[in-house]
This record gives structure tokens, sequence and C-alpha cells, in this order.
């Protein structure tokens, strides 16, 4: 009779030690998500409803409402409706052609690395690469001026305004979409699209009445997500425009950094209204995109 080898049984302190271990690869995330978000945003909230000699006030939360403030927040608003609007139009006319077009696979591939790039491409070297091609003495401009006797500026366009600023924002929010919607645009089942033909629909009937509601949550998702991106976004706007665009960030910057405009209070107070927006924004995002993961399966 033969005996059938057991396995040695784990010292006692591994098996203590196991819950332990689990927990050490996450470890860093969870240090520099309560070190970088958590504490901060705690701090902020903290500061917005707090002044100087640490009372609780909610004067910062008034001073909100100030025309000045109230105008900044605005013209933000706007520039993120304006973004996300274009930025889904054209980054899902992209990822369609991506995914269903008949394109040569390393053409797909290098505009899918080019949407990975570009979508994290921000801030002082993005401003600097549209001075060069649309500034005054840019690239673009002087061609056009040079070859087709065309004077951009002339027609009203100035780099260093709220449409220019709306371009400039573009260039990484349209590869943004590309990259989220392309998964959503390749969960699109081919036997939907077999099953509306042989049922008669057209091409327009398929898109309009199967791929369009189930789409849906996924790009109104990505749109709100898009909308927190460019709301949130402060280098670019600063090092394009200066201070000659009062977007939100631009005066949370001159009221907590600014020599004029110091009161960091306020400025707690700003970033919280901020926080609240972009925080609305991103939980519409996850909700629908659990909404969207649900109808694909």
């Amino acid at each position: 009779m033969t005996s059938i080898p057991t396995s040695p049984a784990r010292p006692a302190a591994t098996l203590r030690l196991q819950p332990l271990l689990k927990w050490i690869g996450i470890a860093p995330f969870i240090l520099f998500a309560l070190l970088f978000l958590i504490l901060p945003t705690l701090n902020i909230v903290f500061g917005a409803f707090h002044d100087n000699k640490g009372q609780v006030t909610l004067d910062n939360i008034r001073g909100l409402f100030e025309p000045s403030i109230l105008q900044a927040f605005w013209i933000s608003i706007r520039l993120s409706l304006a973004t996300a609007f274009f930025g889904c139009l054209f980054g899902f006319v992209i990822a369609a052609a991506v995914t269903f077009g008949q394109i040569p696979r390393w053409l797909r591939g290098s505009v899918l690395t080019f949407s990975g790039v570009a979508s994290n491409f921000a801030g002082v070297p993005l401003s600097f690469a549209f001075i060069a091609t649309l500034g005054r003495l840019g690239l673009v401009t002087v061609l056009a001026r040079e070859w087709l006797g065309i004077n951009i500026y002339a027609t009203g366009f100035n780099l260093i305004s709220f449409f220019g600023l709306t371009i400039t924002y573009l260039y990484f929010q349209i590869p943004l979409m590309v990259l989220i919607i392309t998964p959503a645009l390749e969960g699109l089942k081919k036997e939907w699209r077999e099953a509306a033909s042989i049922l008669g629909a057209t091409g327009l009937q398929y898109w309009r009445m199967v791929a369009f509601p189930v789409l849906w949550p996924s790009l109104l998702g990505t749109a709100a997500l898009l909308f927190a991106n460019s709301f949130g976004a402060v280098a670019t706007a600063i090092a394009l425009t200066g201070s000659s665009l009062s977007i939100v960030p631009i005066i949370l910057f001159a009221q907590i950094r600014g020599d004029v405009l110091n009161d960091p209070h306020l400025g707690y107070a700003i970033a919280f209204g901020m926080i609240v927006l972009t925080g609305a924004a991103n939980l519409i995002y996850i909700v629908l995109r659990i909404r969207a993961e649900r109808w694909v399966k």
C-alpha cells in the first residue's frame, strides 16, 4: 500500500504574515494617494471654511459670488464645454475610422500611439509649440501669408484668446477621446450589425437604433471626463495667455501666489469650487462607464 505524499504544513509565522504581505504591493499607491490627494484635499476644504485666525467662516465661500470670480468660473465652464464637445466629436470620428475603417494595421497602431503621447502633452511645451505654429510669427502664419496671401490675424484670429486656448486644449482633448472611446467601439458586437442587416436595417438605422444607444453612456461619460480635464488645466493657459484670459485656474494662482491678489483662504475657496465641479464630472463619468460596461456585457 503506497502512501499519498502530503504537502508540508506552512509555519504559523508565515500564515500570520500572509495578510500583511498582500498589502505590501499596494502600500506605495495608498501612501501616494494619502500624501498627494487626500490630505491636500482635506487641507483645501479646511482652508475654505476658516479665516487667517483659524475661525470657522463662510466669507470665503461668499467671495466666490463676486462678479470677477463668477465671470472666471463662467469662462472656464464655457471653455471646458467647448473643448469637451469638439473633442468628443472629432475624437469619435477618428476612433470610428481607426476601428471600422479599412486602414493598415500599422496606421491604426500609429494613431493610438500618438494619441497616448498627445493626451499627456500639455503645459509650457504645448504652449510653445502652438506659439511657434500659430503665433504672429509662427510657421503656419508665415506660410499662409507668404504663399497664400492670407493673414489669419487680419481676419480676427488671436491665439491668446478664448478661441485660441480652445484650439490649444483640443490638442490633448481629441487624443484622450480616441483612447477612451476606441475600446467602447471595439465592444460593439458584429452579431448586432448582422442581426440588424437581416431585419432590413440600413447602416444609418443600425447606428441610430443600436450602436448609439449602446455607446451613449460611454459618450456622455467621456464628455464629462474631458470637461473635468479641461477645467483643471492650468499650466497651458498660464504659459499661453498669461493673465489676459481670466479663467479659474489663473485666478486661483493669482490668489495664492500673486503679490497683489494674495488671499490664500479665498484661493482655498476657489479650489474647493473647482473640486466640486470636477468631482461631479468625474462621478458622472464613473457611473456612466459602469453602465456602459454593463451594456457591453
